[in-house]
């Protein structure tokens, strides 16, 4: 790796607007949701995004998070950067409407969002409370059929709708416990909405990461075990980086992915294919 690409990483602090991957995704708009700081999965793929050339909007989930997403957007120069909460009505709505104000047309959106009360998420499935999983299923899964709902019209060259998994929606991972259930029925959405917007030339995937130190992590009881058990059976015994998640990411929205849709990508370093 040259000075030139380590400029660019996403955890540096600092971005030069003259620094560039690539022009693989010059010319396209994307939105960017679920940023939280610049160690968070939506940063390295907004990073990566706009390293390939890709202009951007981002949202922050109110204005006690604001101050802290403002100096990323400034540093990836996102064109837009709008409160959104996905349980607020009305907010979801005012986002796109912005967004087709200020381009008339969307090319991608990342959803990277997800949620659960922390006393149904450390708790055992067979424990959870109805009202807990249906928040979990509204903010974690149903959002992101609100997004393809709003982004549809917008894509009218078509289009790609990527979302966030983990194993765990495939397999029983330890401590993950209600949240495993909620990701597959995201991964379930992604086949279906991959399945009926086909006609407009939209392609919807799920991407599955490997643990990642996250804010959001940080909630998962026992996360430590998590990450543990990742360095210990992963092929190459490490994790994955947000970088790492980003290009992936960013080879999903451009066209080089045009003869695939439905699929959930793992990006683990193999831990998935080990038993």
């Amino acid at each position: 790796m040259d000075a030139h690409q380590r400029k660019i990483d996403p955890l540096q602090k600092t971005w030069d607007p003259n620094d560039r991957i690539g022009d693989m995704l010059k010319g396209k708009r994307g939105l960017v949701v679920g940023v939280a700081n610049e160690h968070s999965i939506a940063f390295g793929c907004a990073a990566k995004f706009r390293g390939f050339g890709a202009e951007l909007a981002l949202t922050y989930l109110n204005e006690k998070a604001k101050p802290y997403i403002l100096p990323l957007a400034e540093q990836i120069e996102a064109k837009l950067l709008l409160p959104l909460d996905v349980e607020q009505p009305g907010e979801l709505e005012r986002v796109f409407a912005a967004v087709e104000r200020e381009w008339g047309k969307l090319d991608f959106v990342l959803h990277s969002i997800a949620f659960a009360p922390k006393g149904d998420l450390h708790g055992r499935l067979v424990d959870s409370s109805r009202e807990g999983f249906e928040q979990a299923m509204r903010v974690s899964v149903h959002s992101f059929i609100e997004m393809a709902r709003l982004a549809e019209p917008l894509m009218t060259d078509g289009g790609v709708l990527l979302t966030m998994s983990y194993y765990g929606a495939e397999k029983v991972v330890h401590h993950y416990n209600m949240m495993g259930p909620v990701k597959a029925a995201l991964e379930a959405t992604t086949r279906y909405l991959a399945a009926e917007l086909a006609e407009k030339r939209i392609r919807v995937y799920s991407l599955s990461p490997g643990p990642v130190r996250t804010r959001a992590a940080g909630g998962i009881d026992g996360f430590d075990e998590l990450v543990n058990m990742a360095e210990t059976r992963s092929p190459g015994k490490r994790l994955v980086d947000i970088a790492e998640i980003g290009r992936v990411a960013a080879f999903l929205v451009g066209g080089a992915s045009s003869g695939m849709t439905g699929d959930t990508i793992y990006v683990d370093a193999g831990l998935h294919i080990m038993a």
